[in-house]
């Protein structure tokens, strides 16, 4: 003999309650394809209008020769602005320039960085004064560093003519109007401002390096030495990877700053791509060359990212896929 349980009234209604003994729907975590098409929308109609419309438009008047009035572009030239720029002697000058600048931030700027962030990751009196006075001059923004230096490289009354005066060195240098040195003055100044913000990256990648690591190879009786070079350095593989890209990248959209300290002179001696563009298009109203070089522009960045994508970044992304797959199963 079965008993059946009486159904449950509502205190309110004083009906029998439907709902009660009714199993809870399950919520699914996803969210519907109209809750993430409302999050989506707003993001993806800014990132349409603002890079993906001039990206398309820059590589479409590219192929004209247009001084940017009078409506849209008419006078079809096919590749003749691609060809004058693989022919222009300041186009080349600007590779070279960004050559110059990639390669000393490879070799000097990172590892000043990396080893500043190693020195200010110990225990020492002082050490987050250090931290901050290191990146404070990457707050600056470029226009404002650029006119700091202009007055530091002032000739004759200038901090850096005074300080070799006073040292005894009777020398007036030419520190913005040298096309022999001004490269490597455009790269101190570079070097002093945004060293802060990798030595600040390469801490954070220290920092997330578990201390048991070094115990465990002191326990072994590995060096300093040893233990640096078997785990710091693999472990901050990752992040040094990154502020390599992001450094490529950077020194491909150099701008403002040397605007502002030398306006790309002397004689072109300190142009970069971007400037170069700006020159183009807002000086001497040719448009269609100007399109032409920032797409030259956009192609190198990309192709440097997708390089870097598959053969450098790869490995840390494959690392993540198969950490995240282990953690499923």
């Amino acid at each position: 003999m079965t008993i059946k349980e009486s159904p449950r009234v509502s205190p309110v209604t004083g009906r029998p309650d439907r709902r009660a003994g009714s199993r809870p729907r399950r919520r699914s975590g996803r969210p519907g394809a109209g809750t993430l098409a409302t999050f989506i929308a707003p993001g993806l109609m800014l990132f349409l209008m603002f890079v993906i419309l001039p990206v398309l438009f820059a590589a479409y008047v590219a192929f004209f020769r247009w001084n940017g009035l009078g409506g849209v572009p008419t006078e079809f030239i096919g590749l003749e602005n691609f060809r004058n720029l693989v022919q222009d002697d300041v186009f080349l000058g600007d590779l070279w320039r960004l050559a110059l600048i990639v390669v000393l931030s490879l070799l000097v700027q990172l590892p000043l960085s990396f080893g500043l962030a190693m020195l200010l990751h110990q225990r020492f009196p002082g050490r987050t004064a250090f931290r901050l006075l290191f990146f404070v001059p990457y707050v600056l923004t470029e226009a404002v560093t650029a006119v700091l230096f202009r007055l530091v490289f002032s000739p004759r009354r200038g901090f850096a003519d005074s300080l070799l005066a006073n040292l005894g060195i009777d020398a007036q240098i030419g520190w913005l109007s040298d096309r022999d040195i001004i490269m490597f003055v455009i790269f101190g100044i570079l070097t002093w401002k945004f060293f802060g913000f990798h030595m600040i990256l390469f801490l954070a990648g220290r920092q997330n390096i578990p201390d048991e690591l070094y115990e465990a190879a002191a326990i072994d009786g590995a060096t300093g030495a040893q233990a640096f070079r078997s785990i710091t350095l693999p472990l901050m593989g990752p992040t040094v990877r990154m502020i390599v890209f992001l450094s490529v990248i950077g020194s491909v959209q150099l701008f403002d700053l040397v605007y502002v300290l030398t306006g790309g002179g002397p004689f072109h001696a300190s142009e970069t791509l971007a400037i170069t563009m700006y020159e183009q298009g807002f000086q001497r109203n040719q448009i269609g060359y100007a399109s032409a070089l920032s797409i030259a522009m956009f192609v190198i960045s990309l192709v440097f990212a997708l390089l870097y994508q598959r053969y450098v970044l790869n490995r840390d992304l494959q690392g993540s896929l198969t950490t995240a797959g282990g953690n499923r199963s």
